[in-house]
């Protein structure tokens, strides 16, 4: 008889581990499960705090297919709310703005204040059992590291736990004071935990960045992990037209949030889940600076240089995605070296798995 197969989700020591079964990145089941298990449980970046500065500013963005709208309330406070209108569940803003008076749904002109109290509600006097000050929009958790801020699920930890020990790998490259330049969007044709695990390690840079293998020092080339996060650091030496010499630091804050930072420059990324076998990336540029004459021509260059990587990073992932759907694929041994964040994320995902069938 056949001993019994090893339990997939079963927690693993790094020097013995395995990546993550094929199947758990296939399918609309399991792309179901990440929503409920991952997504409905952790927190999202949203952006800067720059760019919610004045009251009634405001931010759109998705959880994993829940609309959510954020913005700064009449006291100065950041609220977070479902964007979805407790009359039909129209839209209450379908861009990011300032300023705003009111949330006022775009479908019938139901209007709350920026407390997500409803006010007003267009023909509704006199409908009996109706008190507009009854009706709520449901809030979520806001949460500000360093300028940024997150919204938490329901079933997200305290973000003082989730953001402990953040601070400690920073060095000289707080993304506080930035301000957002611009967004640039990759759809790529793999689920969104390939694109994660490849963000997660080093070990491809020398074989697929040529590029960024020349920028870093390989030999230096550190990761590190706390419990919600990881960060991988090298020293950096380019020229002074693109970033300079300095500190290389990149952040993963589960489940999907990575952090680029450079000599005066935040790139953030947020991978979304589009379909078993499809994500999209949200690449988010910050500057410390303005953008005025050779500061821009750098800015350009750094777009264009990012972009050059990105290229080479989607190309790989979607060759990982078929290999992953090919039938061929059995998880294989990490390298505990240059793999320890990747068995990290892993290990966050197993966790998950168990809690949340």
């Amino acid at each position: 008889m056949n001993s019994a197969l090893p339990d997939p989700l079963a927690p693993q020591d790094l020097a013995q581990a395995t990546a993550l079964e094929a199947a758990f990145y296939l399918g609309e089941e399991m792309l179901a499960r990440d929503r409920r298990a991952v997504f409905a449980r952790s927190w999202q970046l949203v952006g800067h705090e720059n760019s919610l500065a004045g009251v009634g500013d405001h931010l759109v963005t998705d959880l994993a297919g829940l609309p959510v709208l954020v913005v700064r309330d009449s006291q100065g406070v950041l609220r977070a709310f479902h964007n979805v209108c407790r009359h039909r569940a129209g839209p209450l803003a379908t861009c990011n703005g300032k300023g705003a008076k009111a949330l006022r749904c775009q479908y019938h002109g139901w209007t709350y204040s920026l407390e997500g109290v409803l006010r007003s509600a267009p023909e509704m006097k006199g409908t009996p059992d109706f008190e507009p000050s009854s009706v709520r929009l449901p809030e979520l958790r806001v949460g500000l590291w360093q300028g940024l801020v997150f919204v938490g699920s329901e079933g997200a930890p305290d973000f003082a736990d989730f953001s402990r020990g953040l601070d400690e790998p920073l060095r000289s490259l707080s993304p506080r004071g930035y301000h957002f330049h611009s967004r640039v969007r990759y759809e790529v044709a793999c689920n969104w935990k390939v694109y994660c695990d490849n963000y997660l390690e080093g070990y491809h840079v020398p074989h697929i960045h040529p590029g960024l293998n020349r920028l870093l020092d390989y030999r230096q080339y550190l990761t590190e992990c706390g419990d919600w996060f990881s960060y991988q650091y090298s020293p950096l030496e380019s020229e002074a037209g693109l970033y300079g010499d300095g500190d290389a630091l990149y952040y993963f804050i589960y489940p999907n949030t990575m952090l680029n930072l450079l000599p005066g420059r935040l790139q953030s990324n947020r991978v979304l889940p589009l379909g078993p076998d499809r994500c999209l990336v949200e690449f988010d540029y910050y500057y410390a600076e303005a953008e005025t004459g050779a500061r821009e021509a750098r800015f350009h260059a750094d777009h264009a240089f990012a972009h050059q990587v990105q290229d080479e990073d989607i190309a790989i992932c979607e060759h990982v995605q078929r290999g992953l759907a090919s039938g061929s694929y059995r998880s294989g041994r990490l390298n505990p070296h240059r793999e320890n964040a990747l068995h990290h994320f892993h290990e966050l995902l197993r966790a998950a798995y168990r809690a949340t069938p």
